[in-house]
């Protein structure tokens, strides 16, 4: 068995105020390193909350001065940073619930549904006719890599 650790020796008594004089050099050189750094006034959670509500008062001060015009301007001269923009704003995850379903329907609200997906899906199909582009062309051969765990890793010849 080990004997009991004895506390560490400081350099000043925690129980009494400190002086100038017994203050390390590097703890003076910190503490003025470090002015008006840092929240003295509040928890970090608070300045937080408190930023993001100046930031977003700000941002809503100029999109009312202009937003439209900077939209229109993006689309046009970065089609990339708008659309990017565009899926930052919707959610990652969207949570959807359905009840009932299928089974939930009565006959008549079943017969009605059966109804509109076969009148749709013959307007497809008359519609389809009409629109119907036909693309001629000869497949090819192309390359491509063997199959894992076949021990190939050669490329095919052409």
């Amino acid at each position: 068995m080990q004997p009991p650790r004895r506390p560490r020796p400081r350099p000043w008594d925690p129980k009494k105020p400190r002086d100038a004089e017994a203050t390390p050099d590097w703890h003076r050189a910190r503490a003025k390193a470090c002015e008006g750094i840092g929240n003295p006034g509040g928890s970090p959670e608070a300045t937080r909350r408190a930023f993001n509500k100046r930031f977003l008062l700000d941002l809503a001060e100029d999109w009312q001065q202009h937003g439209r015009e900077v939209f229109k301007r993006v689309r046009r001269e970065s089609p990339a940073a708008d659309l990017k923009v565009c899926a930052l704003l919707v959610p990652r995850e969207m949570k959807l619930e359905h009840s009932g379903g299928v089974k939930a329907m009565t006959d008549e609200q079943l017969e009605r549904t059966l109804e509109a997906i076969e009148s749709l899906m013959a307007q497809r199909a008359a519609g389809l006719g009409a629109n119907a582009k036909v693309i001629e062309g000869e497949a090819e051969v192309v390359p491509s890599l063997p199959a894992p765990g076949s021990g190939g890793t050669k490329m095919p010849k052409v």
